[in-house]
């Protein structure tokens, strides 16, 4: 079996039930990953030895086999422990050995892990242990237990009376209680199922804005409350705004407890309950809540990571503009507008500043500027950003086109979010040396027109603004769940070799940061790739590299035609094979793919996924899976705040969708908030089964609150009415008499943290 030196066969067949997966593909992903293997091409490329699992369900077996690698590394730790304390038998050895629980395996642990001076330990040290076990035993003698407590009186060991050796004695019983695994496992159990979230204003707390006025005394079962709602209880704790405990009723605790500790009656037997009660109220119950409060912060962690994950894919595999000359501005209103202009390939032509908004001769010479550079370069498209002073520099781009009747070219507003921080990054410096940092805006600003995910690879994902609570969670854990998105976009998309730059590169498959220098450098000093195979001549690209990037890589227009294509290089003969069947050359082939309708796949050389794939991928040969560029209109008549009034109906772009609903950019600079039960007229679970970030929706605005700056909206209000609240897919660009704008990276900060 694979993994077999560090998983046994157990934690194998457990990890198969637990993801509903065959062991067979469980083992064949193992050890293609213990290989080497990346997960896009796992997932991609090798379907016939996993039986076709998709990249979530690998990931979900490459994140068990870290949770148990780790319980293992941990499992040999705590034997080694306990052996060296002559304390481990063979019962406790297969007890150890047989849980597949990290909790569990820490209580297990608990009565073994070295300790600081307890109660306990104290009663120990006076010679108490043995009284503590009378206890415990429950066994009737002919002595009482006074007399028998009188026995352990001692001065030099601090023990003056028959009760202070009682005393001492239920402490330890208390101990023994709080480090049963079984106790304890049931507990915490119990508080899942049965605990209360409390939480509660702390007194002189200063929440000016009332962000958390809906927690100042709220109760929510711990095992329903959604992951948004605890993050927001947490962030108000984080705040000094608000705290929170949970609440269980002591008599559901203590009665548990007597009814697996209690057998029978006796004079131990009060002993026993003033122990039990200690126990609970002093070690137990504080100890458990932790726990508790910890897996609370895990769970909603997951669940606000998943909503970035889902939030950033949409983002980054947003519609691209292609590859067409653009103007970008980065608006401004003391300092000017920062434009720049790139080619249809990215590259930087030309820069320069406009004064919209000191004086009416600074417009005009705006206007003079904005037409040379359009003409001079055949500007096609103007970007956008949609910071301070966005919807007066449209206004203004949009009465030129007009006045000059530049009807060829269409405006678009952009998100910004991360453009700032791209534009100060090393990536930046390195791209642009000898540019301001408001240039190098400018220029991201267009070229998040041309390609989102080409730009958004440079910037910190957590810049983007599309998470919930995102600086609440864990930040590793954050960062590799984002990191693992931008490598299934990327692969997903595939990638220019000629074109891209380093910092799309290093996420094809296979591909370090290094690798990814070193494969530019080479381009830069030899010219054009010709072919997948003139891989192999750069520097830190071996065999295993050129197998899992191969396939991601892309040339147009070189001397394979297949090089274009997602068909691996391992698969050409299958396509040879096709084109020699049918007496066609492949170029002719992936220029007709209506003649691979004569084509029997069963008499292929190859598996049924991978002819399946390969005849997909010649029906549609070198297919971008993002959808066609679409650009949504906001309405003139609504550029500020003031402007929203109850009533309206507007387009806009989603920008985050969260666990309480979603967020919408109609322009004014503040997203307003549909909330769950208004994106839809049908029951939903889950905000993201009605909208996506990106999406052009239409909406109906509820309210507008000036103080406190938050926008309600709705787009139940407008189903089935004339108004539809989704405009349809359309291809191509619109007119720039229309106010319009780019379908929105939904990347915008949003000011609301709580629902």
């Amino acid at each position: 079996m694979a993994d077999a030196k560090k998983l046994s066969p157990e934690i194998l067949l457990h990890i198969a039930q637990s993801l509903n997966l065959p062991l067979h593909s469980l083992a064949a992903v193992i050890e293609l990953l213990n290989e080497g293997g990346t997960v896009p091409f796992i997932a991609r490329y090798r379907k016939e030895a996993t039986g076709n699992l998709d990249e979530v369900q690998i990931r979900d077996i490459e994140e068990k086999l870290g949770y148990f690698r780790d319980l293992v590394s941990r499992r040999e730790t705590i034997l080694a422990s306990i052996l060296e304390q002559g304390k481990l038998n063979d019962e406790l050895k297969a007890r150890i050995e047989a849980t597949f629980d990290k909790s569990e395996l820490e209580d297990l642990y608990l009565p073994y892990r070295p300790k600081r001076r307890t109660k306990a330990t104290i009663a120990r040290d006076r010679g108490l242990e043995p009284l503590a076990d009378y206890l415990w035993a429950q066994q009737p003698t002919d002595q009482p237990i006074a007399e028998y407590a009188a026995t352990f009186i001692n001065e030099e060991r601090e023990v003056a009376t028959a009760e202070d050796a009682l005393e001492g004695a239920r402490h330890i019983v208390a101990e023994t209680i709080s480090e049963n695994a079984d106790l304890r496992k049931a507990l915490r159990q119990v508080m899942f199922d049965e605990g209360i979230i409390v939480s509660k204003k702390t007194v002189d707390a200063v929440d000016e804005q009332e962000k958390f006025k809906m927690y100042y005394d709220y109760r929510e079962p711990v095992k329903s409350i959604p992951s948004h709602r605890m993050l927001a209880i947490r962030r108000g704790e984080t705040e000094s705004v608000l705290y929170f405990l949970i609440e269980l009723e002591p008599l559901r605790a203590t009665s548990l407890l007597r009814a697996r500790i209690l057998r029978g009656t006796g004079d131990w037997t009060p002993h026993l309950e003033l122990a039990i009660d200690d126990s609970w109220k002093r070690l137990l119950n504080p100890s458990i809540q932790g726990e508790i409060r910890l897996e609370l912060k895990k769970r909603s962690d997951a669940a606000a990571i998943q909503v970035f994950r889902d939030n950033l894919e949409n983002v980054l595999l947003a519609a691209p503009a292609g590859p067409i000359s653009v103007l970008g501005i980065d608006p401004g209103l003391r300092t000017g507008c920062k434009i720049a202009v790139v080619d249809e390939t990215g590259k930087f032509l030309a820069n320069d500043v406009l004064y919209l908004h000191t004086s009416k001769s600074a417009a005009s010479g705006a206007s003079d500027i904005l037409a040379t550079l359009i003409a001079k370069h055949n500007v096609r498209a103007i970007a956008i950003g949609n910071g301070t002073a966005s919807r007066e520099t449209d206004a203004f781009v949009r009465e030129f086109l007009r006045e000059r009747q530049l009807n060829n070219l269409f405006l678009v507003t952009v998100s910004e979010s991360g453009a700032s921080v791209y534009s100060a990054s090393d990536i930046a410096r390195q791209e642009f040396p000898d540019l301001d940092l408001t240039v190098r805006g400018a220029i991201s600003i267009a070229r998040r027109l041309q390609d989102p995910l080409s730009e958004l690879v440079k910037v910190d994902p957590k810049s983007i603004g599309v998470g919930q609570y995102q600086h609440d969670v864990d930040q590793r854990q954050l960062q590799q769940s984002l990191e693992t998105v931008i490598e299934s976009c990327v692969n997903r998309v595939g990638v220019d070799l000629n074109t891209s730059s380093w910092t799309l590169l290093r996420y094809v498959a296979g591909i370090t940061e290094r690798t990814a220098l070193n494969i530019v450098a080479y381009r830069d000093e030899h010219g054009r790739f010709r072919s997948r195979s003139q891989l192999n001549k750069v520097p830190g690209i071996g065999a295993k590299t050129f197998e899992q990037a191969a396939g991601f890589l892309r040339i147009r227009d070189g001397d394979n035609p297949l090089d274009g294509t997602a068909v691996h290089p391992e698969s050409y003969s299958v396509v040879e094979q096709i084109a020699q069947s049918l007496n066609t050359p492949i170029d002719v082939l992936i220029q007709s793919p209506q003649l691979l309708t004569r084509i029997d796949a069963t008499q292929l050389s190859a598996g049924s996924f991978t002819v399946t794939d390969i005849l997909e991928e010649l029906r549609k040969p070198g297919r971008d899976p993002r959808d066609q560029f679409i650009a949504p209109s906001f309405s003139e008549s609504v550029r500020e705040f003031t402007d929203v009034q109850p009533g309206m109906v507007l387009e806009g772009v989603v920008t985050n969708v969260t666990k309480f609903g979603a967020f919408v950019d109609i322009g004014v600079h503040q997203d307003g908030l549909v909330h769950i039960s208004e994106l839809s007229n049908r029951y939903i679970k889950e905000p993201s089964e009605a909208v996506k970030a990106g999406q052009i929706v239409k909406v109906k605005v509820l309210s507008a609150d000036v103080k406190t700056k938050r926008i309600a909206l709705s787009m139940k209000a407008l189903m089935g009415s004339a108004q539809n609240n989704q405009r349809p897919k359309q291809s191509g660009h619109q007119s720039p008499s229309q106010p319009s704008m780019n379908e929105k990276l939904a990347m915008l900060s949003t000011k609301w943290r709580v629902s």
